[in-house]
């Protein structure tokens, strides 16, 4: 409370008024997959398809980019989510430091003095496209002991780290965590090392890994060896799907090269649907996001129908599955078939974008797909629909569309994936939209406040049409009062806010009656 000790005229800015909640984002997925370079292991924000190009292509013979990596999926998935709509996306790109190790070159520098057993290791990231040159400088301008100056060339592409050092020092830079975040040549493998920072510097100098001593088989354009625990990840250190917990507004996620490590012969049936198991029970987890699966590929739609219901037999309200596979262009212009995972988050992101998340995101177009894998009757899909399998089917005239809208969820309250989209962006909505209430005091004007702005939001969802009813009060409902809030709730510190929603359910079912009836006079 301000003090008031001498007389005179105060004025104070008092924010009493109406606190309105945003509407977060819902349209921003997250890839995890192969990329030929770039980091490991990490999520990286990705806003367009250059972006991408850039950060996990490599650099080829004059200096242009290949973002493809042989046999992997993720770049063609990326490229058709940005094709069909999407906005903005996290990528993270898989690889273990041993298991990539054993495949890729690498160069050692010696350390500067014979009493450090420090030399340290440059690992390539990327498919070798020319020499690799590192050269070691002094440090630049008035820098503390220790420090160095690293410069990595490979043809076109140059890279240089002022002021890094192999220990931590105030004013300078680590130079393993340095090169491992920003790098696009190159990983520093990390040994144990003995003396002071001066002795564990390098050598100054410069070193080269030719490409004609390279060993046959080394290059990075084939998958790495992977488990179904490099695509779970660790959540502390930021791998895999677990490592996605960091991106707080991703809403869907896909993994298009799970089919690709299956295909490979890296993983099995069993660990297909393990991975998919750990997909799903991420976003149940974090309760903000959809898991897009990917069926087996060259199923047939009785194969897959008995791979969705008694191989996997997954129910949940947070993950979807869509059938068949579809053909794209490929690198060489030639078609190659994909899982559609990408592609279809693209959907979801331009269906958003133009009719908002209420609309379920089907019948639409599948941009850049030349056609499906395999054809799709609509009495195949008369067995599929009705447990959760999304056909992309094929309509003369009309294109390649989505043509289901359902989860894999038994509940027929959850059986649509716009209802569940939508709730997903109501909750967090309001949840980052009333953190203002935490440690308010707990009373009826308090009550008073949180129902005016909760309900404010939700009028505005009722008017863009994602609720159902003629009015308001139809649609949905806010009790926040003594009755869900008596003394042994407030004693406890909770503040209850019941909620309830009447969301709208898509058409899946158009039935026009018709009838004969005779015409004639009055």
């Amino acid at each position: 409370m301000a003090e008031y000790l001498s007389p005179g005229i105060y004025m104070e800015e008092v924010n009493s008024g109406p606190r309105p909640i945003e509407g977060v984002g819902t349209a921003m997925a997250a890839f995890v997959g192969f990329a030929p370079g770039g980091p490991v292991n990490k999520p990286v924000l990705v806003t367009n398809w250059s972006q991408y190009v850039e950060t996990f292509g490599v650099a080829e013979n004059g200096g242009k980019r290949n973002p493809h990596m042989k046999g992997a999926y993720l770049s063609h998935a990326v490229y058709g989510y940005f094709l069909n709509g999407g906005g903005r996306c996290y990528v993270t790109a898989l690889g273990s430091s041993k298991a990539l190790g054993q495949a890729t070159p690498s160069l050692q520098l010696p350390s500067k003095t014979s009493k450090s057993i420090s030399s340290f290791t440059l690992q390539l990231k990327a498919a070798p496209t020319d020499d690799l040159e590192v050269e070691v400088r002094p440090p630049a301008g008035d820098a503390p002991e220790g420090t160095f100056t690293l410069r990595v060339r490979m043809g076109t592409v140059e890279e240089t780290y002022d002021n890094v050092t192999l220990g931590k020092a105030k004013g300078t830079r680590n130079l393993v965590e340095t090169l491992n975040q920003t790098s696009r040549l190159v990983t520093v493998l990390e040994v144990q090392s003995t003396g002071t920072l001066a002795e564990r510097a390098p050598e100054i100098g410069t070193y080269t890994l030719k490409l004609s001593k390279l060993a046959k088989g080394t290059q990075t354009d084939s998958l790495p060896a992977i488990q179904p625990k490099n695509f779970r990840g660790e959540a502390s250190d930021r791998s895999g799907i677990a490592g996605l917990e960091v991106a707080e507004d991703a809403t869907m996620l896909c993994c298009p090269d799970l089919m690709s490590a299956y295909e490979a012969g890296l993983i099995d049936r069993d660990g297909v649907k393990a991975v998919q198991s750990a997909m799903i029970s991420h976003c149940e987890q974090m309760g903000d996001r959809m898991a897009l699966l990917d069926p087996l590929p060259g199923l047939s739609p009785q194969e897959v129908k008995g791979w969705r219901q008694s191989e996997t037999n997954y129910d949940s309200k947070f993950a979807t599955l869509y059938y068949p596979w579809i053909k794209v262009a490929g690198p060489d212009g030639q078609p190659i078939k994909i899982p559609p995972c990408g592609h279809l988050a693209g959907i979801y992101a331009r269906s958003d974008k133009e009719r908002g998340v209420h609309k379920a995101p089907a019948n639409e177009i599948v941009r850049g797909a030349l056609e499906t894998a395999s054809q799709v009757t609509k009495g195949e899909q008369d067995t599929l629909n009705p447990i959760g399998v999304n056909c992309i089917r094929s309509f003369a005239g009309q294109g390649i569309r989505v043509w289901g809208a359902r989860t894999l969820s038994s509940d027929p309250a959850w059986r649509y994936i716009n209802v569940r989209r939508l709730f997903n962006y109501v909750e967090k909505s309001i949840e980052r939209g009333t953190q203002w209430v935490v440690f308010e005091p707990n009373d009826a004007d308090l009550w008073a406040r949180v129902r005016r702005d909760v309900g404010a939001f939700l009028t505005g969802v009722w008017r863009d049409g994602a609720l159902f009813g003629l009015t308001a009060p139809e649609a949905f409902f806010v009790k926040c009062d003594e009755e869900v809030n008596p003394a042994d709730v407030r004693d406890r510190g909770q503040l209850i806010i019941e909620i309830g929603l009447a969301p709208v359910k898509p058409a899946e079912f158009v039935i026009f009656r018709l009838s004969q009836f005779a015409g004639g006079g009055a």
